[in-house]
């Protein structure tokens, strides 16, 4: 009878500390996620917390077991082990994705919707998440970078406020190149870029290297905007009767000398107003970037509607209390909503770029 009661004894700190083990990871985890409305890039932190507070837990647990000294620190010993190995498996597998996302949500490098170039592939970002970035190519392929392959290799992003639309050509010697500078910013600003400038890139052995650059504000008509920088210079350069050939250039058959090589023009070009409601080539190419770009910017704003109808709501009395109260309802009914997952997506690559 004296052993079943000192054993009995022995048993009621190692069941108290599971009790308040259990009992605080449930009001943990209500605290930190239990905000249904939270935004998905809210929450990873919170939930590392929480991954945090479960191993305190165990630990705590191993700390209270009723069994001898050596069996106890053999125990937590395991528990180390454990974690060490994960730790040092990152390196190669899953959690190195992990890790990597972790750490680009809070670098934030870039943001769904914008443009990127990693390794020659260029696209729109559609999706980021904890394992993998997927990206929507000019050709709207779509394609799956590991997050620890984006974190090991040179990002370039483009400016939301802005990129630079180059061009470059070849003229010869015979044309001067103020005659040449002057009809390239009339390109540039004909394609609605702002602040144009042209330079010299290269005196080659027959010909001159020119670029012309602007600022083009509207980053989403990119590959439009080149296409129009494209066709404006050689309307100009045409109409201005210069050639764009390079001096050096092979015929396999004798020419006059006064002939110039230069396209018939058909008629004169006619400027046709764009309609409103007309696309761009971009709306079909990146059509899945904008929607999760679109998707991404609801979802922040109905977050930041939530944030002041609840601050609205602490100071509201009476029918104006249920008015706002309302409203909240309707707005977490709609961030739910948009927050929902989606059927399977069948465009999704089945491989990822991997290292």
């Amino acid at each position: 009878m004296d052993t079943i009661l000192a054993l009995g004894l022995a048993l009621v700190p190692f069941m108290l500390t599971i009790l308040f083990v259990v009992f605080f990871l449930i009001g943990a985890h209500k605290v930190l996620l239990g905000d249904k409305s939270m935004h998905p890039d809210a929450k990873l932190p919170r939930k590392l917390i929480l991954l945090l507070l479960y191993i305190v837990g165990l630990i705590a647990i191993a700390i209270a077991l009723p069994v001898t000294e050596s069996t106890r620190n053999q125990v937590i010993s395991l528990i180390g082990i454990l974690l060490s190995g994960v730790i040092a498996f990152s390196s190669t597998t899953i959690v190195a994705n992990v890790m990597a996302g972790i750490v680009l949500r809070f670098t934030k490098p870039f943001r769904t919707g914008d443009f990127i170039r990693v390794e020659g592939y260029f696209g729109r970002v559609t999706e980021k998440g904890l394992f993998d970035t997927e990206i929507q190519t000019e050709q709207r392929e779509l394609i799956a970078f590991t997050n620890s392959y984006l974190t090991s290799h040179p990002l370039q992003v483009v400016r939301s406020s802005g990129t630079i639309i180059s061009a470059s050509l070849s003229l010869g010697y015979d044309v001067h190149h103020d005659r040449i500078d002057t009809l390239l910013l009339k390109a540039a600003e004909s394609s609605e870029l702002s602040d144009p400038f042209v330079q010299i890139i290269e005196l080659g052995d027959h010909a001159i290297t020119y670029r012309v650059s602007g600022l083009l504000t509207e980053v989403k008509s990119m590959i439009s905007a080149r296409s129009r920088l494209y066709a404006n210079i050689l309307d100009v350069l045409h109409d201005d009767k210069i050639e764009i050939v390079s001096p050096g250039f092979m015929n396999q058959r004798k020419l006059p000398d006064d002939m110039v090589v230069l396209p018939a023009k058909a008629r004169a070009k006619v400027k046709v107003k764009v309609k409103e409601d007309e696309k761009l080539p971009e709306d079909l190419i990146f059509d899945k970037a904008e929607q999760a770009e679109t998707k991404e910017r609801s979802e922040q704003e109905l977050l930041k509607q939530i944030g002041q109808l609840e601050i609205d709501l602490k100071a509201a009395e009476g029918d104006k209390k249920v008015s706002i109260q309302n409203q909240l309802t309707a707005t977490q009914e709609a961030l739910a909503i948009l927050q929902a997952p989606e059927i399977i997506d069948e465009d999704r690559p089945s491989t990822d770029k991997t290292d």
